[in-house]
């Protein structure tokens, strides 16, 4: 236990001195432990978190690729996975022990594992042979000395073999002899002189034990065969012979001869040489001539399995005696092993944000040869950012040494190369590939630093002009471009009114057309975008210039046209060739060649006068002026542009050949129109009729329709009001009881009656009805006899409720004025005196009081009436202002009643005032009465017609 304690603190030591071996641990276990059983709680020893041992993946990794140990990641110990023997892995070796690493990764770690096999007393002593023969002279001396065969126990140590005895005892005993390497010869000693008359055969038991607990051994039977006397023994010249081969060497090499002599003569001293069955793998290697004593070699040496070898070889004369040599072979080393290289861990992806040293492969690397043969140098290409370190024994890290740029290089095919310090040196090599994985460490990139596209006015919309381009140097979604339209305005409207950017493709569209003449160019700013986390970005200035369209006519700034008043040049009779005119002055608002104007005389009075500039627009004599020009002179120019098409305008200039103003005065007002005048006269003519004739017959449809809604309207008011009494009722603003009307009569008058005119004014606030009375009550006074017959159609419903003649009321002036409100009678039968304060007026009618005012039971039924009245009014005509004609008073019928509202009743039977003839009135329609049961079908006749 001290001395493991020792080995614990020693192995402590070196993983201190270690720079990626974090830890070494050792343990030790016995051999031919069973499956499953533990070896040591690795976590608790190296203070690891079971969580670190899974997540870093840890796995057991042995140089000779024997699984012998297994890592159970749950509890964190280490197992025995197969049965140990330690003979086999270690055979006479001690100490015996299994070296072990255990690798982590994320981050990666080493640890060193040291597994001792403590050795148990499993295997007992045996001998090769099953029968040692000898024959041995009676004449041998006494003390001679019979080597016997070795036994083997492969144990070691106190499980080693121990011990040899001999039974019986009576003419042998054994004696052990030390050689070098720790072994014990054994051989037989003669101590009593064999006599072969009394016994020819000795039968012998050779046993070997070891120190085990319990003991175990192993015996041989021994045979000896006693022969005549042959009293000299064969003596090797040397008792160690020594031989240096190299591995390499092949099959039949010489090693060295071995030589013995025998004074013996004849059979008795002729000596055959043999090698001792010391092992099954040294007489499958080695070979020794019978005869003449030499040592070949008749295998293959190995200096990695072993460095030396030790040979018995045994001289033996024909008579039974013999005697015995070592021959020591030392093996050695050539460089015939390459380095081996395994991949511990390794990474097929790195970000290329990675910081410099990060560990990207581990790998352990062996060379078995020894010395310089064994050292191992490993190196990798150059110019690429990495760097091989080996921070253990055989144990290299690839790492790397400075940035990565992905966009520089997307991946790196690294070929590591490891060789060997011998002559010739030796070496293998093993090809890594490690991807870059990218990072969003790019914006986009626009093709150019700024764009500018060109676009023909009067485009239509979602025209594409052009594309940009960006691209990004990362990859796939780091490097996926979306294209934004950065917000801004042009001219205070958004520029997403004016184009559009396609997100995908990045093409640019029209979302209005473009006037040229409105907006030469404007810019915008393309923001690209990519698609990683966060996003980078970047923008470019698109510039779109409007190109010109030949979309605008010249425009005539002078002469100015003018539909009035004629304007004319004045040209003096005595005006030389070349004489200045007049100057056409035009513009075109487009641009380019489609603003290039040229001028030409299309029409002229006499082309043969004048001519025009083709580009001033001079107008200029081209002869002399006579007398016999005329006056009047017209000239037609035509002004185009250059565009494709071409556009023009046409200018008319009148031109005044004369020397006074009064010539030209008295040529210019001449009635005489041209053409074109009467053909402009005349188109609006018809255009003024189509006018008229289109307001008439919308008028009369109107008409029409009005008087049929308020034909209906009469008809429903009528059905509700025929059982209402009428009684006379005067607003308390009307206390004399009449009625005012509200329209004015202005009449004007000319020496043709045919000339005279009757305007009637009314308010504002009256409807096309109230306009149509009024027109009917100036064509009454033009059509007497019609208005006659029509009044001899009304009857009045009663005869019994006029008033006497002296007490009837009659117009206060030379005209009859009606409403739609009145009560009307025939004009002879509705006469009556005038007022009392217009007898003087020179009215015709009678003279009399005007009737009591109503009772109080009669004002009740006035106030149904006038309700029912002002509804009436409402629907069939305006409500009228009485402020404007003279007032009358009205007869009112009651219905149901015969009595006639007089001053008293002694006056209702004065008999009735006779009539003026109906010619001496003036011609009046009459009036329309109020709707009664005896007038209401009449009346509504008559608003049908």
């Amino acid at each position: 236990m001290a001395g493991s304690l020792l080995l614990r603190v020693a192995l402590f030591l070196v993983v201190l001195s270690s720079h990626c071996v974090l830890g070494q641990i050792s343990y030790s276990i016995q051999e031919e432990m069973s499956k499953g059983s533990i070896v040591g709680n690795i976590a608790q020893d190296l203070g690891l978190d079971l969580k670190r041992i899974k997540s870093g993946k840890a796995r057991i990794f042995t140089t000779d690729n024997t699984d012998y140990i297994e890592l159970n990641k749950e509890k964190g110990v280490l197992l025995i996975k197969e049965k140990i023997d330690r003979e086999t892995i270690c055979g006479k070796t001690t100490p015996c022990a299994l070296h072990l690493q255990m690798i982590m990764e994320n981050p990666m770690e080493l640890y060193s594992i040291t597994v001792e096999i403590m050795d148990i007393n499993d295997n007992a002593p045996f001998f090769q042979t099953e029968e040692i023969r000898f024959e041995i002279s009676e004449s041998v001396v006494k003390g001679s000395k019979f080597i016997l065969e070795r036994a083997i126990d492969v144990d070691v140590g106190l499980n080693g073999l121990q011990s040899y005895s001999l039974h019986p005892t009576d003419n042998f005993v054994l004696e052990l002899q030390n050689q070098a390497g720790g072994e014990k010869s054994v051989e037989m000693i003669l101590i009593k002189p064999l006599d072969r008359e009394k016994q020819n055969r000795i039968a012998l038991l050779l046993t070997a034990k070891d120190g085990g607990e319990p003991v175990l051994s192993g015996s041989v039977k021994i045979d000896v065969n006693v022969l005549d006397a042959n009293d000299n023994a064969p003596v090797f010249t040397q008792k160690d012979y020594k031989a240096t081969i190299p591995e390499n060497a092949a099959k039949g090499t010489k090693l060295t001869s071995v030589s013995a002599y025998d004074a013996d003569d004849g059979s008795n001293g002729r000596i055959t040489y043999f090698m001792s069955k010391t092992g099954p793998e040294l007489l499958d290697l080695f070979i020794v001539n019978q005869d003449t004593g030499e040592v070949f070699l008749n295998g293959q040496v190995d200096f990695e399995k072993s460095t030396h070898f030790q040979l018995e070889i045994q001289a033996k004369d024909h008579g039974g005696l013999s005697d015995s040599c070592k021959v020591i072979v030392d093996v050695l080393d050539v460089n015939d092993n390459t380095p081996s290289i395994n991949i511990l861990s390794k990474s097929n992806f790195i970000s290329e944000q990675s910081k410099p040293g990060t560990i990207v492969v581990m790998m352990n690397v062996n060379d078995p040869d020894s010395g310089a043969n064994g050292e191992i140098r490993c190196t990798i290409s150059e110019n690429i950012p990495f760097s091989i370190t080996s921070p253990s024994n055989n144990i290299f890290s690839l790492r790397t040494e400075q940035e990565l740029d992905r966009e520089r290089d997307t991946e790196h095919n690294i070929t590591v190369i490891c060789s060997d310090e011998g002559v010739p040196s030796l070496s293998s090599s093993v090809s890594l590939r490690l991807q870059i994985a990218d990072v969003n460490d790019n914006a986009p990139v626009f093709e150019r630093s700024s764009y500018e596209a060109f676009v023909v006015e009067n485009n239509t919309p979602g025209l594409s002009i052009f594309t940009v381009k960006a691209s990004d140097a990362d990859s796939n979604q780091n490097a996926r471009v979306s294209y934004i339209l950065e917000d801004s305005t042009v001219n205070g409207v958004p520029v997403s009114s004016y184009v559009s950017v396609s997100a995908d493709s990045g093409t640019i569209n029209t979302m209005r057309t473009f006037d040229y003449e409105q907006l030469k160019d404007f810019h915008f700013r393309v923001i690209a975008q990519d698609g990683g986390s966060p996003p980078l970005s970047s923008n470019v200035t698109v510039t779109i210039k409007i190109q010109d369209q030949n979309d605008n006519a010249p425009q005539v700034l002078y002469p100015v046209q003018t539909g009035g008043s004629l304007v004319a040049e004045i040209v003096p009779r005595s005006a030389d060739v070349g004489y200045l005119v007049t100057k056409v002055v035009a513009v075109d608002v487009d641009s380019g060649q489609n603003a290039w104007l040229s001028y030409k005389l299309q029409k002229a009075t006499d082309r043969a006068l004048f001519e025009v500039g083709p580009q001033n627009g001079e107008i200029r004599t081209v002869r002399q002026v006579t007398d016999k020009d005329a006056v009047k002179q017209k000239l037609t120019v035509v002004v185009e542009d250059n565009g494709q098409p071409s556009r023009s305008a046409v200018v008319n200039i009148n031109v005044a050949v004369a020397d006074s103003f009064p010539e030209v005065l008295s040529e210019f007002s001449d009635p005489v129109y041209d053409k074109d005048y009467n053909t402009n006269l005349t188109f609006y003519l018809v255009l003024a009729l189509v006018a008229v004739s289109i307001l008439f017959i919308f008028s009369v449809i109107s008409i029409i329709s009005v008087k049929i809604y308020r034909w209906r309207q009469k008809r429903l008011f009528y059905k509700s009001a025929a059982n209402l009494p009428v009684i006379p009722y005067y607003p308390p603003a009307y206390a004399d009881g009449t009625i005012q009307h509200m329209y004015n009569y202005e009449v004007y008058g000319t020496t043709d009656s045919r000339m005279s005119d009757i305007k009637c004014v009314r308010p504002y606030s009256q409807n096309t009805l109230g306009s149509l009375t009024c027109m009917s009550t100036m064509q009454r006074q033009k059509s007497e006899q019609e208005n006659t017959d029509l009044l001899s159609e009304q009857k009045p419903p009663n005869n019994d409720w006029r008033m006497p003649p002296n007490q009837r009321p009659g117009p206060s002036g030379q005209h009859r004025f009606h409403t739609l409100q009145q009560r009307w009678t025939p004009y002879e039968k509705s006469r009556a005196g005038p007022r009392p304060e217009e007898a003087g007026a020179g009215a015709v009618g009678g003279t009399g009081p005007w009737p009591n005012p109503p009772t109080e039971a009669e004002q009740l039924q006035a106030l149904m009436a006038a309700a029912n009245a002002n509804e009436a009014t409402a629907t069939l005509g305006p409500r009228y202002n009485a402020q404007y004609v003279p007032d009358y008073r009205q007869n009112v019928y009651i219905p149901g009643s015969t009595a006639t509202l007089t001053a008293n009743p002694q006056q209702q039977q004065m008999p009735q005032q006779a009539l003026p003839p109906p010619q001496a009135l003036p011609p009046t329609e009459a009036p329309k009465a109020a709707p009664t049961p005896a007038s209401k079908k009449k009346v509504t006749k008559k608003d049908k017609k």
